[in-house]
């Protein structure tokens, strides 16, 4: 076996990174390297097309081992299973009860109550719970903010009347003032003083968390990576200091404390930030040297903090950011590979949001569906069996450390700024994010940032029926702004969560609702290659706009084209040609069509400025704002 190994390396001598390069600047043919592959992310540091071991020297990451301090290799040390989640609203006790207990028969693992706060009493909780072992699955509860004491005295009763073991009941109470100050715009701050009183009513429950970080909603909200982990810490941070401060020990502090992340589609940046996120949050907790109150524990470091206390508890939701209305079953690839994401990654549980969120309640099916997603990842893809599979990639272990130093970045600044809360009320944070929300809108509609089936390949035939946006749409071209606030009684500005693709969705549903659908006719002459190429190309552009498009094989003259155009009664008439063919055919077509449709020219040829002095206004191109350019469409067609 020996002697065949050393063969077959023999076979293949090793490459250094130098004859890497050179091989790269010969294929570029003298482009330049840094604008062709260097990838400049969002999140302020630059990726390189490829990585080599000599790029894991002097990673830190790299030396720790699953279930060590500071856990950026996970938690876990056995295997990688997660909580298999879905959460209900409840609007009937026994009603949500017999959901749970239908659910817990399907897969689900992990159950989230959100509770109304006026009907809490310990014979709903009886109700809400009947036949549910709490010390079989995880169990989480959300409330108002006010009422998430009560609702924590209520369960230690219930807990203690079924004689419960309080080592084996795991969960939460979703107690996160700070998510409704972003969220509601208003001060709910003098609230946290409260955290105190819940920490130690559930504080012989040593694995149910009663503090939340809910950075979920800066996810939602259309936050870049760095930005959700920067705040995440700061915000998760203040808690802790606020607990300390009110005498709560650092170790039950810690242990309290539980996050909530988002999960974006930037797969592989999405494992980094969470590897990233238990790597500084264990350093973060570890500063307040939180010391163990168990004499036999052996997980303490040197210096007899309690390592335990240093572990993030991790809950991760995909995004409802990049959902879709139109074309909604791309939404199950999109919160597929988040979920492996997290799973890789080694998060404590998640929740895959069901694939039609975006344009009503779930129903049954899609709920079914996005329980099976993850149970598909475990037991058709064993991702509970391995952890850390990413452990030791030269890629993703850079990731990991570029992704922790922009975050730290932003976790200093905040702490500058005197902390979470300060820089709410002085609008730092919402600020940020919602400029964020509307670079990731223009990057949309200019398809510098793609959402399959909406800005760019839509079914083009797909109509949306009685489908309609369930959160509204906040940003349809009416005239509002991203800065805009102050104007529905909040005390400072809130975050805007707009789906990404909300603006597209408005375009395309009001030229559904016009009761008119222009039809865009492909008329296709000239080099076939580039004919083609441009036809695909506007029919992809124009059904963005819900708008019925007709290509064609290709025409003898335009003559013949403009024809067949207006036999098929069409609206629009986009000419597809090569740059050098335009000069023949553009202004020939453009005057037989004579005003009776709309003309386009596909591409941005050298002639242009000899097009428009002809007359010919209207030209799609790649540098093109697709979304500006939809808008100005429908406008001149009439679409209102």
């Amino acid at each position: 076996m020996a002697d065949s190994k050393e063969k077959l390396f023999s076979d293949f001598p090793p490459v250094s990174t130098q004859e890497w390069m050179d091989k790269i600047m010969v294929d570029l043919k003298g482009a330049d390297y840094e604008k062709k592959l260097v990838w400049r992310t969002n999140e302020g540091f630059k990726v390189k097309p490829f990585y080599r071991q000599e790029d894991l020297e002097g990673l830190k990451t790299t030396e720790g081992l699953p279930g060590q301090f500071p856990f950026i290799r996970g938690n876990k040390k056995d295997d990688n299973t997660w909580f298999i989640r879905q959460d209900i609203v409840v609007e009937d006790a026994a009603t949500a009860n017999a959901k749970a207990l239908d659910i817990l028969n399907k897969g689900i693992d992990s159950l989230g109550f959100k509770v109304k706060a006026d009907d809490l009493n310990i014979d709903y909780l009886r109700t809400l719970l009947k036949d549910i072992c709490c010390e079989c699955i995880e169990i989480n509860f959300k409330t108002c903010q006010r009422r998430s004491l009560l609702l924590a005295e209520l369960l230690v009763s219930y807990f203690k009347e079924k004689g419960y073991d309080p080592t084996k009941i795991r969960g939460s109470i979703n107690f996160d003032p700070i998510s409704k100050m972003l969220q509601k715009g208003k001060d709910t701050s003098p609230i946290i003083s409260k955290a105190k009183e819940l920490v130690e009513t559930l504080k012989e429950y040593p694995h149910f968390r009663c503090i939340n970080v809910n950075s979920i909603i800066l996810n939602n909200a259309g936050a870049y990576i760095y930005q959700e982990l920067g705040y995440a810490l700061a915000w998760g941070n203040y808690y802790l200091n606020t607990l300390i401060e009110a005498g709560v020990p650092a170790a039950l502090a810690a242990k309290k404390i539980k996050f909530n992340f988002g999960i974006s589609s930037n797969y592989f940046m999405e494992i980094a930030k969470f590897r990233a996120a238990r790597m500084l949050w264990a350093n973060i907790v570890k500063a307040y040297q939180p010391m163990c109150p168990r004499t036999d524990c052996k997980n303490t470091g040197e210096d007899g903090t309690c390592n335990c206390a240093c572990k993030m508890i991790v809950h991760a939701e995909t995004s409802s950011f990049n959902l879709t209305l139109f074309d909604a079953h791309v939404n199950l690839l999109r919160t597929q590979t988040e979920a492996m994401s997290a799973a890789i990654a080694g998060v404590n549980s998640i929740t895959v949001t069901p694939f039609d969120k975006a344009y009503q309640t779930p129903d049954d099916f899609s709920e079914r569906i996005a329980r099976n997603q993850q149970l598909l990842l475990k037991e058709e893809s064993h991702m509970n069996r391995i952890v850390d599979p990413a452990g030791g990639s030269y890629y993703i272990e850079n990731l990991t450390v570029s992704i922790a130093e922009e975050a730290w970045k932003l976790f200093l600044q905040i702490e500058d700024e005197g902390g979470i809360v300060k820089a709410i009320l002085n609008e730092s944070i919402q600020n940020a994010i919602n400029t964020s929300n509307k670079t990731r809108h223009e990057a949309v509609a200019k398809r510098k940032e793609i959402l399959l089936g909406t800005n760019q390949y839509p079914n083009f035939n797909e109509l949306a029926g009685g489908k309609t946006p369930t959160d509204g749409c906040h940003n349809c071209g009416c005239g509002g702004t991203h800065h805009e606030h102050h104007t529905d009684g909040t005390s400072f500005a809130k975050l805007i969560s707009d789906r990404a693709a909300s603006e597209f969705e408005a375009l395309r549903l009001q030229t559904e609702h016009s009761g008119k659908r222009p039809k865009a006719f492909m008329l296709t002459i000239g080099n076939l290659a580039m004919r083609q190429a441009r036809a695909q190309f506007s029919c992809n552009f124009l059904a963005c706009a819900g708008y019925q498009v007709i290509d064609n094989l290709g025409f003898n003259s335009v003559e013949e084209g403009v024809d067949a155009a207006m036999k098929a009664q069409a609206d629009i008439v986009v000419i597809c040609s090569s740059d050098d063919e335009y000069a023949e055919y553009a202004i020939p077509a453009f005057k037989a069509v004579d005003g009776r449709a709309m003309f386009i020219v596909a591409g941005a040829p050298a002639c242009m400025d000899e097009l428009k002095a002809a007359g010919i206004e209207n030209f799609i191109h790649v540098r093109c704002n697709v979304l500006e350019t939809l808008k100005e469409y429908n406008e001149k067609l009439g679409i209102k």
